[in-house]
């Protein structure tokens, strides 16, 4: 007998009990979900960008995740965090969409009810948003009702392509490769009925695929055009200071390669936040409000506050969630209007003791209202480094108080001023167990060498930075191996809400592996403590360190 005769055609379509193979049914539900998306981010086009389903459910993922697991996600992805959260979302859904697609394969109705309640969460996060309105459920309710209709209907032509190639198989329209008396039903083969309708229910899951995938860039597409301000942003023009300050002299930065520059470029200052898309804020279309506990409610656009007299402020704002030696502070030259000045216009009333800022995406940071009108130079911000607010720091307008992390002072993308009491009303981040007042610990950093760095031996060059916001730095010390504490030379001071970078010569360093510490004194006396803090609640403390290898 030939080699032809004893060839059994490979199995295109393998099957048992009559039920599809389980990737082409894993495929319906991927499918399925590829148009939920589609059909979502469409919808959010016309309705805002954070009422994309995945950005809704996942801005509700933020407001219910745990504070130490936040924490957590800030310590080891830094400013990926949000790009981490998304991907574990769509895998999250990925995983959901192929268990969708397997349990539509034999009861669809459990399958088409994964897509249902998804809908479902997707509304509830969209609509527990502090600024949402009912509009903003139509994209989650849209995203929900199209992934069941086409989980239904590609779980239907694929049962159907079965129910074809079993009988034709089961009748011999189908070569056998098994002996007369086999019991189990044969591979279709190619050209066959059972073939043809396999081929038209896969090219309809491609094509679910293809659509909801060109549905979603187009949708997301349409939505950036749609809620674009560059042009807006490009055409603002911000009026001089009515008192300019005077340029930063050159001495504040000593020339130490890979010490950090003393003013933070804008697109290297850093963000957290919790904002998983940027608000768009349109400054024709913008007005803050300034109300609660005033005489004279205020509502301002920028236009108005263009008028006001402008003001500058050197200032280094720090977050909350740096740990000992971390990259989260940054110096910058804002420019804005007096905050102080326009709560005094707006006649604050007697036992009033916070001050509230809440953002266009219904974040709110409180600040104790004495410190804003203390004497410091708080202002409502409208530009850092000589250009507008970039819209990643607070477009159009954004809070700066001194003295505080931006966690109790730095509202980004401000809508409303509440004058209020902390009795009445605690912050987002105080509702979550952080410190109620977040005054910014004095703080130390090495950079200079750098962490395992390998330097030659003989005299090192070691250069950092220390802030004690609206404290100032008095004086830094350094020490190495556990020995005495030697002072390190200070750059020029500049003012108590500015950063002081400083440099120390390590003389006669020798072979070996060597600890490097350093700790700071503010202008109050106070010493760095050695006790370590974790960021949790009111900030980390400690005395940072390094260790390098001398060769």
């Amino acid at each position: 007998m030939s080699n032809d005769a004893t060839r059994v055609p490979p199995r295109s379509w393998p099957r048992r009990g009559g039920l599809p193979r389980a990737g082409a049914a894993a495929a319906t539900g991927w499918a399925a979900a590829a148009a939920a998306l589609g059909a979502g981010e469409l919808a959010a086009a016309f309705t805002g960008p954070d009422s994309a389903p995945v950005i809704a459910v996942g801005s509700a993922a933020i407001d219910l995740t745990p504070t130490s697991l936040k924490e957590y996600a800030i310590r080891t992805f830094g400013t990926h965090d949000k790009s981490v959260l998304l991907g574990g979302i769509y895998l999250t859904m990925a995983l959901l969409a192929a268990l969708a697609g397997l349990l539509a394969a034999r009861h669809p109705a459990p399958g088409a009810g994964v897509f249902a309640a998804f809908g479902l969460l997707g509304t509830r996060a969209a609509l527990s948003r502090p600024t949402s309105g009912p509009a903003d459920a139509a994209p989650a309710l849209a995203a929900g009702l199209t992934g069941t209709a086409a989980l239904l209907l590609l779980a239907r032509a694929l049962r159907t392509a079965e129910t074809t190639a079993a009988p034709a198989a089961a009748h011999g329209d189908a070569p056998s490769g098994r002996p007369e008396g086999g019991t189990e039903a044969e591979p279709v083969a190619p050209g066959g009925p059972g073939s043809t309708s396999r081929r038209a229910a896969l090219a309809a899951t491609g094509a679910t695929i293809a659509v909801g995938a060109l549905a979603g860039v187009g949708g997301r597409t349409l939505s950036d055009r749609r809620h674009d301000i560059g042009a807006a942003r490009a055409a603002v023009r911000i009026p001089p200071a009515a008192r300019p300050l005077p340029p930063l002299p050159a001495a504040v930065h000593p020339k130490v390669s890979g010490l950090s520059p003393f003013v933070t470029p804008n697109a290297d200052f850093y963000r957290v936040d919790t904002a998983l898309t940027l608000p768009r804020i349109d400054p024709r279309r913008w007005a803050l409000r300034v109300r609660g506990r005033v005489d004279h409610p205020l509502l301002i656009t920028f236009d108005d506050l263009l008028r006001e007299p402008l003001e500058e402020l050197d200032h280094t704002l720090s977050c909350v969630s740096n740990e000992v030696g971390g990259p989260y502070a940054g110096t910058t030259r804002w420019l804005g209007v007096s905050l102080p000045a326009l709560l005094r216009r707006a006649g604050v009333h007697p036992g009033a003791d916070q001050l509230v800022g809440r953002s266009q995406d219904g974040m709110t940071i409180g600040t104790p209202l004495e410190s804003v009108l203390d004497g410091r130079r708080a202002l409502l911000a409208v530009a850092m480094n000589g250009e507008a607010l970039p819209v990643a720091h607070g477009f159009p307008c954004r809070s700066v108080v001194p003295g505080f992390y931006g966690y109790t002072s730095a509202t980004k993308w401000l809508v409303n001023l509440d004058v209020t009491t902390f009795a009445a009303y605690d912050p987002y981040w105080v509702q979550r167990g952080w410190d109620r007042t977040g005054t910014v610990r004095t703080a130390s950093r090495i950079e200079v060498p750098a962490p395992f760095a390998r330097v030659p031996a003989g005299d090192i060059t070691v250069a950092g930075t220390a802030w004690a916001t609206h404290r100032g730095i008095a004086a830094v010390e350094v020490r190495f191996d556990g020995g005495p504490w030697q002072e390190a030379l200070l750059a020029p001071d500049t003012g108590p809400d500015l950063w002081r970078q400083w440099t120390h010569t390590w003389t006669g360093a020798v072979p070996g592996a060597h600890r490097i510490e350093v700790r700071a004194t503010d202008t109050t006396g106070a010493v760095q403590t050695e006790t370590r803090a974790a960021p949790y609640p009111a900030g980390a403390a400690g005395w940072h360190s390094t260790v390098v290898t001398v060769t």
